[in-house]
């Protein structure tokens, strides 16, 4: 039951209820709490949620005594809540409560910079496993940096696990991967096109907190990729040298990340100035 996972309850409180049992916000209190999907719980408990999050205060289930918390919330979601609020699938004022600060996590299929790092690490662990030495050659990095992953994180780790397990030599070959034989399933997916959801995740926060500013003012150099693809180095290069050779601000004016825009650089052997 959510609700007694999150707010406990009393020993005798239902059947199973053999001993008292402490519910997260109570053992999060003066902490943080995360709560995944938190567009998929229903209307009744969103209502009860809601009280804590303003009240600051629940009672265990089975229980007429309050218990008072201090309690940040750190909630993620999948689902376009503001749509689920037009469609009253999710109540108005619980979503005003939770969207104080909103981090949107890109696709994977955004920042591509991250999928040679990524796939080198699942890789790692598919050899400590497995007692392996099995490595990625560079034309195999170029085959996963072309693929879109709608599944995103949790696709590119079965598609490396499963390319690993089936590979034949000490290395994992572009001939390796199940796209290569038109056999991936994951493409069935595209048919209608990419997925539109994302992960998003929202703080609320104990104390008041403001988010730094995104952009610095500059305008964009121009679209960043196409279909999510990292631009070319000349489009990188421009944008370092309008910003000083500082990477955080270049990201910030292509709309992608600092690790993508080294990703570019590094792959073209340049080197990175310094001020």
């Amino acid at each position: 039951l959510l609700e007694s996972d999150l707010f406990g309850h009393e020993k005798g409180a239902f059947t199973d209820a053999s001993s008292l049992r402490k519910g997260r916000f109570e053992a999060a209190d003066k902490g943080t709490l995360f709560l995944d999907d938190i567009g998929e719980i229903s209307g009744s408990f969103q209502a009860k949620l809601l009280r804590v999050l303003q009240e600051q205060e629940f009672e265990r289930v089975g229980s007429n005594h309050t218990i008072k918390v201090d309690v940040r919330v750190i909630a993620a979601t999948n689902r376009d809540l503001e749509t689920a609020v037009q469609r009253k699938e999710f109540r108005q004022d619980l979503y005003y409560r939770i969207n104080v600060v909103t981090l949107r996590v890109p696709a994977l299929r955004e920042r591509r910079g991250d999928i040679p790092l990524l796939a080198a690490q699942f890789l790692k662990n598919f050899n400590t496993e497995n007692d392996h030495t099995l490595t990625f050659a560079p034309e195999a990095i170029e085959v996963l940096m072309n693929c879109e992953f709608p599944g995103n994180i949790r696709e590119l780790e079965n598609c490396v696990q499963r390319t690993a397990v089936l590979a034949t030599g000490p290395s994992i070959l572009r001939t390796d991967f199940a796209c290569y034989a038109d056999q991936c399933l994951a493409a069935a997916l595209w048919k209608n096109g990419p997925p539109t959801s994302e992960k998003s995740t929202t703080i609320q926060p104990s104390a008041a907190c403001a988010a730094p500013p995104v952009g610095d003012g500059q305008a964009p150099i121009g679209p960043a990729t196409s279909r999510g693809r990292v631009p070319d180095a000349d489009t990188v290069i421009a944008a370092m040298e309008k910003c000083g050779w500082v990477q955080a601000k270049a990201a910030r004016l292509l709309g992608l990340t600092p690790r993508q825009i080294g990703y570019v650089l590094r792959k073209r052997g340049i080197e990175i100035k310094r001020l």
